[in-house]
């Protein structure tokens, strides 16, 4: 794959700007890149807003320290674990996985078509991971089935496999996808690609079924020259769909950008997000807050010029903008995938990084669903109607993948092996069948005031790591100006994330498992957990490597954030 190439930041809307691909970077914050010291010097004037920007230095302290009080995460819930509303989940908050990992299981040379379920998709991000993963020696059809219970979810799937599937041209679609899978604003030719190609589809799906029963269910199969798309609504679905591919009238790029920042820079939600900038590098920060101010997914220093539409799929509803403030794209994929990719001179412009990223599996996804047989089918129901209508087939699936409906405050692991599990495939079907869960609450639900405590006040071998990191961070203590206990110290809150990091958690989910009764589901569902994974590790986020060891660090600043991943743990199944 060719290097990629990222723009002189020195551009202008009216197009008189420099033209050429960046060479050099800004050495006081490397998150652009310039042809030569000419346009770094006439683009000063602009970039000394964000390099000099308070959020860029390293003496930056969150607002609670400066205004001498406990942040509001604090005082709200008496923790320093915040708890965030409700919104909904358009963007995936854990990265996505290959479920198939074909070469370790059935291998390359597999002879027969794979089958796969997403029960609870969220967004496509663990599809498209997947497909772009597939080795090129697999040469048999693949079968791809989407499930989730939201059509805001549904809508946007169903809208980036279309535009996937029509466009003739592989590098504009890519673009197209990030930018109405991301991006708050969208260019014209997004939008036109939405209503040109996108919406004739599903007017015409529409039209053939408007005189049907508002309760009825309702399929409609687009094919194209070698994939298909087969979406299955009740028809009161099916009539809202086309809003998802309308601009509100009258919402205007300006209008959009004021309710989505009332949203993600909302003066009530400060200290939440301070609380995330005191795990990040001075540049970092100031990337951060870039995208929290234009909500676009590019390069730092990438024109913006031509994004004046507001995306319809995130704006379908005036006035709303439907995501929690902290929700953010670099969630949904792997941080060392991402700082592994390349964003030219610009070394700490992790949002460019972020965007190449994407672009790289975005490109092997269009090739693999050009040059192979791979079909999509959609639905929006409830996991309970899904099975319990025998919408899907008994024992089709190679892969099943339920994100955390097995969370007690969802299904619930009894539930979700009850509505799933007869869906795998059978052992002499397929050895290599799995259904794949999520714990992500396990621990926090399962975990005591003593195990806590004796987290945090055991020291281990990985304590000297903690120290270096915290110090590495270079945040300054801030402790005179705090009140009287520190709970609040910024120093502190680190500490007590980076314990939470690194603790050992396997005795805690041995007694999860023991509470919520795991000894009875073989008998109950003819399932039993795999003890040894292949497609996703037990615990993907705990750190590998220790102390001393070359990259130690940087694996640890890399996962120490207020998000505690570590605590995260898959468990696979199959049937027996």
């Amino acid at each position: 794959m060719a290097t990629p190439q990222f723009v002189c930041a020195n551009w202008s809307a009216d197009n008189t700007g420099c033209k050429k691909f960046g060479k050099y970077t800004c050495n006081g914050c490397h998150l652009v890149v310039y042809c030569g010291s000419d346009c770094q010097k006439s683009h000063w004037a602009l970039h000394k807003i964000d390099c000099k920007s308070p959020l860029g230095n390293e003496a930056w302290r969150p607002g609670w320290v400066l205004e001498r009080r406990d942040p509001k995460f604090m005082v709200k819930v008496g923790s320093i674990y915040p708890s965030f509303a409700d919104e909904k989940r358009l963007w995936g908050n854990i990265p996505a996985i290959d479920v198939l990992q074909l070469e370790s299981n059935e291998g390359i040379g597999y002879g027969k078509q794979l089958n796969l379920l997403f029960a609870a998709s969220g967004d496509l991000r663990n599809v498209v991971k997947t497909i772009a993963q597939v080795p090129d020696g697999y040469t048999k059809p693949i079968e791809v089935t989407i499930n989730d219970n939201d059509l805001d979810v549904v809508a946007r799937n169903a809208i980036i496999l279309l535009i996937a599937l029509v466009s003739e041209n592989a590098e504009e679609a890519v673009d197209c996808i990030i930018h109405v899978w991301y991006s708050a604003l969208i260019r014209k030719s997004d939008l036109d690609m939405l209503q040109q190609k996108v919406r004739p589809l599903i007017e015409s799906a529409c039209e053939k079924i408007k005189d049907k029963d508002p309760n009825s269910l309702l399929g409609k199969t687009w094919r194209f020259k070698k994939g298909s798309l087969r979406l299955v609504l009740p028809k009161s679905l099916w009539d809202r769909l086309l809003a998802y591919v309308s601009i509100p009238e009258g919402l205007t790029a300006e209008q959009a950008s004021c309710i989505r920042t009332a949203v993600t820079l909302a003066r009530s939600k400060r200290d939440y997000l301070d609380l995330h900038l005191i795990f990040q590098s001075p540049s970092r920060r100031v990337a951060k807050q870039r995208f929290r101010q234009d909500g676009l997914l590019l390069p730092f220093g990438a024109p913006r010029h031509e994004f004046q539409e507001p995306n319809p799929t995130l704006f379908h509803v005036r006035n709303v903008w439907p995501m929690a403030s902290s929700a953010d794209p670099l969630q949904g994929w792997s941080l060392k995938d991402v700082e592994d990719s390349s964003s030219g001179p610009a070394s700490a412009d992790i949002y460019g990084k972020l965007y190449n990223h994407i672009h790289t599996v975005l490109r092997a996804f269009l090739s693999r669903i050009t040059d192979s047989q791979v079909s999509f089918r959609l639905f929006c129901e409830t996991t309970l109607v899904l099975t319990g209508t025998r919408l899907l087939e008994s024992g089709y699936f190679d892969r099943i993948e339920v994100s955390n409906m097995s969370d007690n405050c969802f299904n619930g692991i009894h539930q979700t092996l009850f509505l799933i599990a007869f869906l795998l495939q059978a052992p002499l079907a397929n050895p290599h069948a799995t259904l794949i869960t999520l714990f992500r609450n396990a621990i926090p639900e399962t975990l005591s005031k003593q195990d806590v405590t004796a987290a945090l006040f055991t020291d281990h071998p990985e304590t000297r790591l903690m120290r270096s990191s915290i110090a590495h961070r270079a945040i300054v203590n801030g402790y005179e100006y705090l009140p009287d206990h520190h709970m609040s110290d910024p120093k502190v809150i680190q500490w007590v994330y980076a314990q939470a990091n690194l603790s050992n958690y396997d005795a805690i989910f041995e007694r999860f498992m023991m509470e919520v009764g795991f000894s009875e589901l073989k008998e109950l569902f003819r399932v039993v957990m795999k003890e040894k994974h292949t497609v996703i590790e037990k615990w993907p986020f705990r750190p590998k490597l220790r102390h001393g060891q070359p990259g130690a660090m940087e694996e640890f600043v890399r996962l120490n954030n207020e998000v505690v991943f570590a605590k995260d743990r898959y468990v696979e199944w199959r049937r027996c």
